[in-house]
C-alpha cells in the first residue's frame, strides 16, 4: 500500500505522539525489529486514513470500515489484514486502551499452506554448483544447521563451538537462546571464509559499511544483502526461475531430517519452535514410502505391489 493516497496524507500531531508512545512500548517490551516497524506502520496508516480525526475518537466501527477498504479497493490479502488486525488489537488495548476489544471477525482465517522445499537431489546440486566460499556457508548454515536467515546474518564467531561441532543461535526465533548442528565440512569453509574477510572480529558476516568505517561499532551483514546472496547461489545451480528462497533451504532441512528418521520433538529443539503443532507441518512434506504408508489401491487392488 506504499505510494497510495492514504500514505500521502498528513499525520495529526496527535497522532504522531501516539505513535511515539507505541514505538516506546513495543520497544520496552522487546518485541523484535520486524514487529516493531510493521506495527507502528499499520497504525501509520489508519492514522492518515483518518486525518480529520483524533486517535481517541477512532472507533471500532472506523477500523472495520479501514478493513473493508483496504480489502475491496487495494486488493490486499489475508497476511495484510492480519498485519492490520494485530496492530490495532495492540494499540488499543496496550496504548490507549478502548471501551471496546478488537473483535476476532476482523482476524481472517489463517491459510494453512505447505511449504515449498527441494528434493535431495535439488539440494546436492546446489551444493556441486561453483559457488563462492561465502555462498557455501550461507547456503550451509540455512539447510545444514536450519537456522533463518536473520540468525545467519547475526552469527557471531563467540557462537560457534568448534570443538563441539555446534552453533548457539544467540536471541534466536522467539528471542531464545538454543543449540543447533554444525556439519563438518561447513565448519571447515566457514574457517576459510573468516580468513578471506580478514578475521572479523564479531561477525562472521560483518556489514561492509561497518567494516571500511574506523570508530563504527561492527555491525552484522543485512537481510536483503544477505538475500542477494542465497538468489546468487540458486542462480549459479540452475534455479533461477524456481521459487527458492534461504527459507526454503530451511524447511528442507527440517523435512530432510525427518526423513532420515530422526524424532520431530528433537527437529523441533533445533528450528527453535515454541509449539510442537509448528514443526508439524513437514510431517505433510515428508516422504510417505519411507513411513511404510501404502494406498489402498496398492495393498488392497494389487497385493501390495509398490512400484519402485
Amino acid at each position: 500500500m506504499k505510494g497510495n493516497e492514504i500514505s500521502a496524507k498528513e499525520l495529526r500531531a496527535d497522532a504522531v505522539e501516539w505513535l511515539t508512545k507505541l514505538h516506546q512500548t513495543l520497544v520496552i517490551k522487546d518485541y523484535g525489529k520486524g514487529s516493531v516497524r510493521n506495527y507502528c506502520q499499520e497504525m501509520t496508516l489508519l492514522f492518515k486514513y483518518y486525518n480529520h480525526k483524533t486517535v481517541t475518537d477512532i472507533s471500532q466501527v472506523d477500523i472495520e470500515q479501514y478493513m473493508q477498504y483496504i480489502k475491496e479497493v487495494h486488493k490486499v490479502g489475508r497476511a495484510k489484514c492480519r498485519s492490520v488486525a494485530q496492530s490495532c488489537s495492540f494499540f488499543f488495548k496496550r496504548i490507549l486502551p478502548a471501551p471496546y476489544i478488537v473483535p476476532s471477525n476482523l482476524y481472517p482465517k489463517k491459510q494453512f499452506i505447505l511449504p515449498n522445499i527441494m528434493t535431495e537431489e535439488e539440494v546436492r546440486q546446489l551444493f556441486a554448483a561453483p559457488l563462492s566460499v561465502k555462498e557455501y556457508c550461507v547456503a550451509g548454515l540455512l539447510y545444514g544447521c536450519g537456522l533463518c536467515i536473520s540468525e545467519v546474518c547475526q552469527l557471531r564467531l563467540q557462537d560457534i563451538e568448534s570443538h563441539n561441532k555446534r552453533l548457539k543461535v544467540y536471541q534466536g526465533k522467539g528471542a531464545k537462546d538454543r543449540y543447533t548442528l554444525l556439519p563438518q565440512k561447513l565448519l571447515e569453509q566457514m574457517r576459510l571464509f573468516y580468513i578471506q574477510e580478514g578475521r572479523p572480529k564479531e561477525y562472521l558476516f560483518t556489514s561492509k559499511q561497518t567494516k571500511r568505517a574506523v570508530h563504527c561499532l561492527p555491525r552484522p551483514i543485512g537481510v536483503r544483502t544477505m538475500q542477494v546472496v542465497v538468489n546468487s547461489a540458486m542462480a549459479k545451480a540452475g534455479f533461477k526461475d524456481k521459487p527458492f528462497s534461504a527459507h526454503t533451504l530451511r524447511h528442507s532441512f527440517a523435512t530432510h531430517m525427518l526423513n532420515q528418521g530422526n524424532n520431530i520433538h528433537v527437529i523441533k529443539t533445533l528450528l527453535g519452535h515454541s509449539k510442537l503443532e509448528t514443526t508439524m507441518v513437514y510431517l505433510h512434506l515428508q516422504k510417505h514410502t519411507q513411513l511404510g504408508i501404502v494406498s489402498p489401491l496398492e495393498a488392497v487392488v494389487h497385493d501390495g505391489a509398490v512400484a519402485k
